[in-house]
């Protein structure tokens, strides 16, 4: 940031300095040609639909998605809310060119993204997309602190379309938002359990999907499901970061197919979130299957596990689910393929859809029960080495329910489905099932010494809800005991510590601190006397500035600098330049690593620019020590003999600048 004053001014005068640097753009335009144009109709705009926010690789990022009509090369343009200028786009607005290509034929259009970097925390952004001339409505997104403790929520299976009713699955989708980010505005994740449409490619189901505009304010991390993996609708709505789309990670090993695919990850404060495409599970289909997955949630883990505290997977196939699918042939696959190595690798949850009912597990240790005593319904779990937890989350909007069904002689670990000897109505793997036929949505609370995960209701038996309102279920809630925001369900998840006692202390941020400069005393007039005539050759005058006292006590120990330059001097219309003006500055008084910088001459004397643009008067580096320091210099001005006898006056404008 730049800060100036003048010592021409009396008086004390005392500027601060943030850290940063901010800059103004001068927004210019041309019109070229001559003659009279035909008149032209105007063509139609470029349609930009679609736009979804979604999740970067950190919290400093976010990723924006959008379809458009035209082939145009298009951006999104952010700002921090608070710099727009009666709710417009100032010219120094950060732009993101944006990526993409043709959509599937029948999608038509094409899509653009743009991943937006290089936030701040604690800050309302707002932004558009397209391009001069044809922007999108504007929208805004809010971060909040880049470190400690955050909710996020969990939706399974919006599957709109599946209903049979477009318009009233949309319904019970919005309401969910409307429910879940009402009672829980401050959440900074929307985490998707996949299934998003009915139909892989059916635009119409997609466009209701993203309908609600707290698509366009909260981050999305999408997650494919078996009715998203068909086309490439997925891919082409979805920007997702760190992503791998290699052909073992596609079900048929094509990722050039018309099938969407591919694992990604991020970190986000103190959770790796580790996403996988559960639709390649068999080597038969033609790609990598389980062990694909399973050797890309180890190179991950080993990779990035250390930077974070907890470790969570989202999937589709739920492999510990209570209802449809729980016996499905490919969920056994999965319920032997992954549990040994989610256990080994110290997974701490793992978050599923697909199943369209909530169920908690027990902590499962390499595909058993972790301990035997472990009670149904248990308010708090303890993992031990090895132990996680799976979630199967209920429909997010309605759409389609499946019943709870009931568990079999098959066995009591690995693909059984035997019952639990505790509770002979589950499945032995889990702690809650739960089926009402009304919407829920999943909030976990990251803390820093638990996760605290809840299923809640967003709705009752009463609309929004389609199965229920088409007839295709029968509702088991009682609105008055179970009302929208109730809970089914409440765990929380104390992490294992090892046999050791691990310390803890949390350092808050320290205060930022201020880098600032003030003139030194009174800012009088500098009255370098009467100019010494030499022979009639030239003058010469001398002095010194005012001292200007520095002070930094920021944590960052950023590098600043002082500078200053010189107008002309002037007496009624008499005038002769600044560049006469030259000094030699000093360090006057120790502190802040301030070090002077170096002389200038006069343009008598060198026949330069001497002080009529900016030069240094001191600096220091990065690193250097808090503190206050005192500059000084002493002026030295030359001036032609032939400048006309007058009382001249110049000003001196210092500059502040800091990283």
């Amino acid at each position: 940031m730049k800060s100036s004053t003048s010592t021409q001014a009396h008086g004390l005068v005392r500027r601060r300095v943030a850290t940063g640097v901010t800059a103004a753009f001068l927004g210019l335009s041309v019109a070229l040609g001559s003659g009279l144009a035909s008149p032209a109709v105007a063509a139609e705009p470029t349609a930009l639909t679609g736009i979804i926010l979604g999740v970067g690789a950190n919290e400093s990022q976010r990723t924006v998605t959008w379809y458009s009509s035209d082939d145009t090369a298009q951006k999104v343009q952010l700002v921090p809310t608070a710099q727009l200028v009666n709710g417009e786009f100032t010219a120094g607005a950060a732009t993101y060119d944006a990526l993409g290509g043709a959509n599937i034929a029948t999608s038509g259009g094409f899509n653009r993204h743009a991943t937006l970097t290089g936030l701040q925390e604690h800050t309302a952004y707002s932004y558009r997309v397209g391009t001069e001339g044809n922007w999108s409505p504007t929208y805004s997104f809010k971060t909040q602190d880049f470190k400690g403790d955050y909710d996020f929520l969990f939706f399974g299976d919006p599957q709109i379309g599946s209903s049979g009713n477009l318009a009233k699955d949309q319904a019970g989708w919005q309401d969910t938002l409307d429910v879940a980010l009402g009672a829980n505005p401050n959440s900074e994740l929307l985490v998707s359990g996949g299934d998003h449409v009915e139909t892989a490619n059916t635009e119409s189901q997609w466009n209701s999907f993203l309908a609600p505009d707290q698509l366009r304010q909260y981050p999305w991390a999408a997650t494919i499901g078996n009715h998203d993996v068909g086309g490439k609708a997925y891919e082409q709505h979805f920007t997702t970061p760190n992503t791998d789309n290699s052909a073992p990670l596609y079900s048929n090993g094509d990722p050039a197919s018309n099938t969407s695919g591919g694992n990604y990850w991020y970190v986000y404060k103190d959770v790796l979130f580790i996403d996988l495409n559960s639709n390649s599970y068999a080597t038969s289909q033609g790609g990598g299957g389980d062990a694909a997955h399973i050797d890309y949630v180890t190179d991950v883990i080993n990779k990035h596990g250390s930077e974070a505290k907890w470790k969570v997977l989202v999937y589709h196939h739920a492999i510990y689910s209570p209802a449809s699918h729980a016996k499905d042939k490919d969920n056994k696959a999965r319920r032997t393929d992954f549990p040994t190595t989610f256990s080994k690798l110290g997974v701490d949850m793992v978050l599923q859809g697909h199943d369209h009912s909530y169920s908690r597990s027990y902590l499962i240790k390499n595909g058993e029960k972790a301990n035997k005593d472990e009670q149904p319904g248990a308010a708090d779990v303890y993992p031990g080495p090895g132990g996680v937890l799976y979630v199967t989350s209920n429909s997010a909007s309605g759409s389609k329910y499946y019943d709870i069904t009931s568990p079999d002689n098959s066995g009591t670990s690995g693909a059984g489905n035997g019952a639990d000897p505790l509770n002979p109505e589950n499945y032995w793997y889990n702690s809650v099932q739960n089926q009402e036929h009304v919407r829920t949505y999943v909030k976990v609370q990251v803390r820093n010494d638990k996760l605290v995960v809840e299923n809640l209701r967003s709705g009752t038996c009463a609309a929004p809800n389609a199965a229920v309102e088409l007839g295709q279920d029968s509702c088991k809630n009682t609105p008055s005991g179970q009302p929208v925001g109730s809970i089914v369900d409440k765990v929380t998840v104390h992490p294992y510590h090892g046999t050791g006692q691990e310390l803890q202390v949390n350092v808050p941020n320290a205060a930022p601190g201020e880098f600032g400069w003030t003139i030194d005393g009174y800012n009088g007039l500098v009255d370098l006397g009467t100019a010494k005539d030499h022979n009639g050759d030239y003058f010469e005058a001398t002095g010194k500035i005012n001292p200007i006292l520095v002070s930094d006590s920021r944590r960052s120990l950023a590098p600043w600098s002082i500078s200053a330059n010189v107008s002309d001097f002037k007496d009624a219309g008499k005038t002769f330049s600044g560049a006469y003006l030259g000094w030699t500055p000093r360090v006057l008084q120790d502190g802040a690593g301030a070090k002077a910088s170096g002389s200038v001459a006069s343009a008598h004397d060198d026949h330069g620019q001497g002080l009529s643009v900016s030069r240094g008067l001191g600096w220091a580096d990065q690193g250097h020590p808090k503190g206050t320091a005192k500059l000084g210099a002493d002026l030295n001005l030359n001036i032609p003999g032939s400048v006309d006898k007058g009382a001249y006056r110049a000003t001196l404008t210092v500059t502040a600048l800091s990283s």
